[in-house]
């Protein structure tokens, strides 16, 4: 059983050092700017390497009976990028909108997990956190959407913060199979969501210069059930991992999980299994949204794959739960920051 914490106040202490570990909770503060970051000969980092070293990103994905939204906001310091996808599930058919800010130009980032407004593109998106609980707003030529994510009473989120090379720190948090409440019109049609589920990702921190990671998420009704999942290989390894699954909003964290997938074949299926056994899934793709970035310095290979996860997982009651062709997502990232 992977042992958790209450979360603290703030995540970076009266020491300047990140408190360590999965928590029951969400800290109030990252509290970034009492960080006591340090170059690899042990000196102290600059004021500008301590600014743009810094990197988050924050992703929603909304599952309805007819449709698969995923919305995006990364803030890299040098640029900040967003994009916003809409898949017709009936006819395997994805539309995007996409954007690139230079430095701080037309955006505004909030560094606490636990409230604030992150919005880009003259607000076209907006995520907007209180006390725990996110809203989303959409306003492109896609989607026009007010959307409220609400949580079981009592069910917990994946909040975790882990060491990341030499001097770095990650904070993830993410939530999965969350009700959706609100509006949601696709292409001027309106969107029933009274049986759409939703995941958010929140994730900060000094990571890697050159990093990447392999994830797959779910948010499903499968069997009168629902199911949250999230698994990843890369950026929170050391010494844990982010993988989670949620039943009817019980948190049950699981071990390190192995991705094998094909980068060159990419309508092959992945294989995603945990040593232990308990986790056993084959991910078939349908569609995918990607993209090549390559600005000298900073480089993306980015590919979000929506397609079918069959197979097993085993939770921490010993219970089983079979998929068959529950649709999710998973992703496969390359970058250079």
């Amino acid at each position: 059983m992977i042992k958790t914490n209450p979360a603290p106040h703030n995540l970076i202490d009266s020491n300047g050092q990140p408190t360590i570990g999965h928590f029951d909770g969400i800290p109030k503060h990252l509290n970034i700017e009492k960080f006591d970051y340090r170059n690899s000969m042990d000196g102290k980092a600059n004021p500008w390497q301590k600014h743009f070293h810094y990197k988050q990103f924050q992703f929603v994905s909304v599952v309805t009976e007819t449709h698969i939204i995923g919305v995006a906001i990364a803030d890299i310091r040098y640029l900040s990028s967003a994009f916003c996808y809409v898949y017709d599930i009936e006819n395997n058919k994805l539309e995007e909108c996409s954007w690139l800010r230079p430095l701080a130009f037309d955006k505004q980032v909030t560094s606490s997990p636990f409230e604030g407004t992150t919005n880009i593109a003259r607000q076209n998106i907006v995520f907007d956190i209180e006390n725990g609980q996110w809203k989303v707003s959409l306003n492109t030529k896609l989607i026009k959407a007010e959307l409220c994510l609400e949580s079981e009473h009592g069910s917990l989120p994946l909040a975790m913060c882990s060491p990341t090379g030499y001097s770095g720190w990650t904070y993830t948090q993410k939530h999965n199979a969350l009700k959706v409440t609100g509006t949601l019109e696709i292409n001027q049609r309106e969107i029933a969501l009274d049986h759409a589920r939703a995941g958010y990702d929140f994730s900060a921190g000094y990571m890697r210069r050159e990093t990447s990671w392999r994830w797959a998420s779910i948010n499903a009704k499968s069997n009168s059930t629902d199911i949250g999942l999230n698994l990843a290989a890369g950026v929170n390894e050391t010494g844990g991992c982010e993988n989670v699954l949620w039943v009817n909003g019980t948190r049950h964290l699981l071990n390190p999980v192995q991705f094998t997938f094909s980068r060159q074949s990419t309508n092959l299926p992945w294989q995603i299994t945990s040593q232990d056994g308990r986790i056993n899934l084959t991910f078939t793709p349908l569609n995918n949204r990607s993209e090549k970035l390559n600005l000298w310095l900073l480089k993306s290979n980015f590919r979000q794959f929506i397609g079918h996860f069959s197979g097993s997982i085993q939770d921490n009651n010993g219970v089983t739960h079979q998929l068959d062709n529950v649709l999710g997502l998973t992703e496969d990232h390359f970058a250079r920051w």
